[in-house]
């Protein structure tokens, strides 16, 4: 007897297929038990794979967790901008929310850009990791980190930034940070490249964290609280980032548009 999913493919962080980053959306009926969800996020293959149940509690409408092929993460940004993309396709409205487990309630609203996601702004602090910095292939101007993972690494130009060349099994030996590399654009305000090789992912197409992060880092660098983004990666992906709030409650917004590839089931023995 088979189990029939529903799947969604979506392009997340794009206005056309094959540019963005890719991510699989699976609303279900009720959880499935995490070693079943790992194997379907390894069979999918994407970065991440998005789980969305009914919130049962009244916190939020749905219920959202991200799974890698290798593990579950605490935060995706560009799965759940492919989540509620997804849902309010499906069901229409303007806005709807997620209760996650470890990044608190996450909203996603339709807006001119396409779509805003509302994620907990990331501070970084001035720091030092000569190990990964010499692991990049260039030297970074400043090194920001964060304990939970997510390192900002400034490089002069865009120019570094697209040559980069990271020695990324030396920087999966360090953890599962992201080492998000960034520095002024020439077409947008800011341009960036993220490697998580120890989560997984060697170069992330689109990174939705890794600008919760570069959010109030560039606003400050800025002086500004808006400022327009684009990741670097081969697929490459635009991004409208907006700063909003302060200290603890500080968000920020991302803009973006989002394409759907494939609709279809994902069929589980059962």
């Amino acid at each position: 007897m088979m189990l029939r999913l529903p799947y969604y493919h979506v392009d997340a962080f794009a206005s056309r297929p094959f540019t963005g980053n890719q991510a699989a959306v699976m609303p279900l009926e009720e959880w499935l038990s995490d070693e079943v969800l790992q194997a379907i996020g390894e069979e999918n293959n994407f970065a991440e794979t998005a789980f969305v149940v009914r919130d049962q509690t009244g916190e939020a409408d749905w219920e959202l967790r991200w799974f890698t092929p290798t593990c579950e993460i605490r935060l995706c940004g560009h799965a759940t901008l492919a989540s509620g993309h997804v849902l309010l396709t499906r069901d229409g409205g303007d806005r709807l929310t997620f209760r996650t487990r470890k990044a608190g309630v996450l909203e996603v609203a339709r807006s001119e850009a396409g779509y805003e996601l509302g994620l907990p702004a990331i501070p970084t602090e001035r720091g030092e990791w000569a190990e990964a910095a010499a692991l990049l292939g260039a030297d970074p101007l400043e090194v920001w980190l964060n304990e939970n993972g997510y390192g900002i690494y400034l490089f002069e130009n865009e120019e570094q930034v697209r040559a980069l060349d990271p020695d990324l099994r030396g920087l999966g030996a360090l953890g599962d940070d992201q080492f998000i590399c960034t520095a002024p654009g020439s077409r947008t305000d800011v341009v960036s490249r993220v490697f998580v090789p120890g989560g997984g992912v060697d170069e992330d197409s689109v990174t939705g964290s890794a600008h919760a992060a570069l959010t109030p880092f560039w606003a400050a660098k800025l002086g500004r609280e808006t400022f327009t983004a684009h990741q670097a990666s081969r697929r490459g992906g635009d991004l409208a980032c907006r700063l909003e709030g302060h200290g603890a409650d500080a968000r920020a917004v991302l803009g973006g548009e989002c394409v759907s590839v494939v609709e279809g089931e994902f069929l589980l023995p059962h």
